[in-house]
């Protein structure tokens, strides 16, 4: 069985200490608000209350900008079957990715699609319930 080398092994250590980098609930959360932020709320659009992200503007490109978009939402799910969470929640998320991409897919209705149903900001929910119940010292209070 091949061994990593102990430099490895000390960078990942130290690696893991920087904020939002290890494996602890905390750090998978911080990410994974993070992603969110950014597939789905990353500005405004001029003259509204309407926020616009990745998500939304990678689907102006055909093909690739929703495989792109699917990828990152598949991590957001990947990270949360790390935190153990049950199968049938990670159906669910695995659902809104699926559905995101499907519709997200078909030229211009797909874009207007993509700004009506958030799916990371729905797996998000999700994952903050799981979190909140199962990690409550993960919880981060707004002021």
């Amino acid at each position: 069985m091949a061994r990593t080398s102990p430099r490895f092994d000390d960078m990942m250590a130290q690696f893991g200490q920087i904020p939002g980098f290890g494996r602890d609930p905390q750090s998978v959360r911080q990410r994974i608000e993070m992603m969110e932020q950014l597939l789905e709320g990353v500005m405004h659009l001029p003259g509204t209350r309407m926020r616009v992200g990745l998500d939304a503007l990678l689907g102006v490109i055909p093909v690739i900008g929703d495989l792109i978009s699917a990828a990152m939402g598949a991590w957001i799910v990947w990270e949360a079957r790390n935190l153990g969470m049950s199968r049938w929640q990670l159906i669910r998320m695995s659902a809104n990715v699926g559905v995101d991409t499907a519709i997200g897919a078909i030229p211009l209705v797909g874009d207007v699609f993509d700004f009506a149903f958030r799916s990371n900001s729905r797996n998000l929910r999700i994952i903050r319930k799981h979190l909140d119940r199962h990690h409550p010292q993960t919880a981060i209070i707004d002021g």
